[in-house]
């Protein structure tokens, strides 16, 4: 597969912050990629450097490079990054008032002039993403009026309509219900693009993201498959508990193994609730 990105010894401070530490890898075309680490490990700052939003930082130094396509990613203006990348951000307040349809015709806006207005051919694209999404009959509601779900599958019909090459979502099951982180991350595996999703559930990262990198204090500690990055020995490591994994199969197809992780807390360091502060 040809590489569609390649991150070469990134670092990135803020003021005296390391938050990024040389940081490498590639990319190739049609990966689903998972990002995990614990808080503060880096991931949402990884994406942000990725699409080149860090610039605007007070105090933030970046060193290292970020290639799309071959070509540095600062070479790009906003407008042609906006052609590459479509970003689905954990929050979208901004846009609560909108319409279902008036936020998918947002994805038109790279590649549309000003005062362009919207054609047939844009039309039809945008009702087949949201066929896509299956939120066709919702197209006139507002946003605010959506399930949480509902709200990510309009973003993502946006990014469809965008046409970008790669798509990023930061943590794009938060907030969501069981049900729907299986339904959102599905129908993501099933986009045909390549994507970049930073993760908080290590058991969907293993069941929906082919490749993992697991991030831990600004540092790449793995990259790989999922059996081979969600170990008892990295993740006991990094997230600091007791962990085991149990390797899954489905049917006979021994390529098909899932791991799944469990972790449990210490007894030494449960929180000790004295008897005065139970209720009678």
């Amino acid at each position: 597969m040809p590489i569609q990105l390649q991150v070469d010894q990134l670092s990135w401070t803020i003021n005296t912050t390391s938050i990024l530490k040389n940081i490498s890898f590639n990319v190739n075309k049609g990966e689903v990629i998972g990002v995990i680490g614990p808080n503060g490990a880096g991931k949402t700052s990884l994406l942000r450097c990725i699409t080149n939003q860090q610039q605007n930082i007070r105090g933030a130094v970046l060193n290292g490079s970020v290639y799309l396509n071959n070509k540095k990613i600062k070479s790009y203006s906003p407008k042609q990054l906006a052609q590459h990348f479509a970003l689905v951000a954990q929050k979208a307040e901004a846009i609560f008032s909108l319409t279902v349809i008036d936020i998918v015709k947002m994805g038109l806006l790279p590649h549309k002039g000003l005062f362009a207005l919207d054609d047939d051919h844009d039309k039809a694209k945008i009702n087949r993403a949201l066929v896509k999404v299956g939120l066709v009959s919702a197209e006139k509601m507002t946003f605010k009026q959506l399930s949480g779900g509902e709200q990510q599958r309009v973003l993502i019909a946006r990014a469809l309509v965008q046409q970008a090459q790669i798509l990023i979502l930061d943590e794009p099951t938060n907030h969501l219900d069981v049900y729907y982180q299986h339904q959102i991350l599905d129908l993501v595996k099933r986009l045909n693009v390549t994507v970049i999703m930073t993760v908080h559930d290590l058991n969907l990262a293993s069941q929906y993201c082919q490749r993992i990198l697991l991030l831990d204090q600004g540092q790449l500690i793995a990259d790989g498959n999922p059996i081979d990055v969600l170990t008892e020995s990295q993740l006991s490591s990094v997230f600091k508990l007791p962990c085991q994994v149990e390797q899954r199969a489905t049917g006979q197809d021994p390529s098909s193994k899932k791991p799944r992780i469990f972790f449990s807390l210490p007894h030494d360091q449960s929180i000790k609730i004295s008897e005065g502060t139970q209720d009678e």
